[in-house]
């Protein structure tokens, strides 16, 4: 402003200067210095006006980052002006680098998000709404989140408007041999807006539904024999039984104690596996010596299960000449759990007279364990369950033969913790497979036998049972 008032002053002063200058005599002097300021006062506003009327173009101009050079006041304002715009783009990129990183933020959540306005309509979704929820990022925006998730339970959840909880629905890859399901609540902000936040709970009501199980079949498994042992303590007690009665009723009594004994156990032995750190590579354990420990119990449960001479199984153990000294590195018990395990199931359900191999070979694969039957075989559908707790495939005859329900299992975690895969091939009527296949990593051979080593003790049993 100040700048402004000393050039007019300077004009006023430059046309009175002028005035006197070119006045023809003394008398008029005062006249032609006042005309003369008149003059350059006018001369002063035009030009003013076209100073403004070239900033009022620039300003019209689409971009002010590069500006012609203005006088005087317009320059100031120019400058001014600029500087302003400068400011307020900085902090608008600014602003938008901070909406970009959290909006990043919210795409990598592993939890669906959804804005939705004062009618429940869809303002944004990321990515992970659109997997769990099948929503369409862009072509459902402004939809009605009712007519996207068509569900009862979570219409009757938005009309109740207490969000206090959430509530659990079927996602978008949901089928009924693979199952998605999805957690939903909503949350209220602001003037009415809601957000409404997912997460994928496939694997916990999964785990759920599997305690639910776990405790039914325990509860089942354990309440039969006890059921059983009841009655025949109140036979035991009220009636007149012969001794040979009384032994009869005593043995029963035992089986139904050491099935449950069975069953404790291995409920037991799978806690302690999953309560431990993964074995490392400290501990050795030979293959021959499991082979014979594995022998001693198949001799024994086989003679207990077909005491019959004529209805003993041929079991047959063999064992390289190369891999006689061969190590595993890891768990000794659980090594020798988990094999003991698949010759027990061999041993169960293979019939009298029938055959049983075991095998250790290593190859390229790694080091492969093998229980090879002669029993009724598995169909293909049943074998992704097997290892399942409690899994049977018939439930009567897995209890005839003593079985928990819990051997594969076991199985399945000993040989996942050391870093193996459980391998199983079965034709119905033929016989099954079972194989343990330990990578390359933890085996080791040391003190190689010069000759074949054929574990051929329980097949000499056979031949001589």
């Amino acid at each position: 402003m100040l700048g402004r008032i000393f050039t007019l002053i300077l004009w006023l002063f430059t046309g009175a200067c002028i005035g006197l200058l070119i006045s023809p005599s003394t008398h008029t002097n005062f006249e032609f210095m006042f005309g003369a300021m008149v003059v350059a006062l006018i001369c002063a506003q035009l030009i003013s006006g076209w100073q403004a009327e070239k900033f009022l173009t620039w300003l019209q101009q689409p971009s002010l980052d590069s500006h012609q050079k203005h006088r005087a006041f317009w320059g100031d304002a120019a400058d001014r002006i600029v500087r302003l715009l400068k400011n307020k783009e900085s902090q608008r990129l600014a602003s938008e680098e901070s909406l970009r990183q959290f909006l990043a933020a919210v795409q990598a959540s592993p939890h669906g998000v959804i804005i939705l306005d004062k009618d429940t309509r869809i303002q944004w979704s990321n990515q992970t709404a659109s997997e769990h929820l099948g929503l369409d990022p862009k072509l459902d925006l402004q939809q009605l989140i009712v007519n996207m998730l068509r569900n009862p339970l979570f219409s009757n959840y938005v009309n109740s408007k207490s969000f206090d909880h959430e509530v659990i629905i079927e996602g978008r890859d949901h089928r009924i041999d693979s199952p998605h399901k999805v957690g939903v609540q909503l949350f209220p902000y602001g003037d009415g807006r809601m957000l409404l936040l997912s997460r994928d709970v496939t694997m916990i009501e999964q785990a759920e539904t599997m305690r639910r199980d776990f405790v039914a079949n325990v509860s089942h498994e354990i309440r039969t024999p006890l059921t059983v042992l009841a009655g025949f303590i109140e036979t035991l007690q009220n009636l007149p039984l012969s001794k040979e009665e009384q032994e009869k009723y005593l043995t029963l009594m035992s089986n139904q104690a050491f099935r449950m004994r069975s069953l404790v156990d291995d409920l037991l032995t799978l806690s302690r596996i999953e309560g431990r750190h993964l074995p490392g590579q400290q501990e050795w354990v030979s293959v021959k010596q499991i082979f014979t420990r594995i022998e001693e119990e198949a001799i024994g449960l086989s003679v207990k299960l077909h005491p019959l001479l004529q209805d003993r199984q041929r079991l047959t153990f063999q064992l390289a000449d190369l891999d006689a000294g061969t190590e595993i590195s890891g768990s000794s018990t659980e090594l020798m759990s988990a094999f003991s395990n698949l010759i027990s199931n061999a041993i169960r359900y293979t019939p009298a007279a029938g055959e049983i191999t075991v095998i250790w070979k290593t190859t390229e694969k790694g080091g492969i364990f093998s229980v090879t039957d002669s029993g009724p075989g598995i169909a293909p559908e049943h074998f992704a369950r097997l290892s399942e707790r409690f899994y049977r495939i018939d439930r009567s005859r897995s209890r005839d033969t003593g079985g928990t329900g819990l051997g594969l299992a076991i199985v399945k975690h000993v040989i996942q913790r050391h870093e193996g895969v459980m391998e199983i091939e079965s034709k119905i009527n033929v016989g099954s497979t079972f194989s343990l296949v330990f990578p390359n990593h933890r085996l080791r051979a040391i003190n190689a036998q010069p000759k074949a080593e054929i574990l051929s003790g329980i097949e000499g049993f056979s031949k001589s049972a």
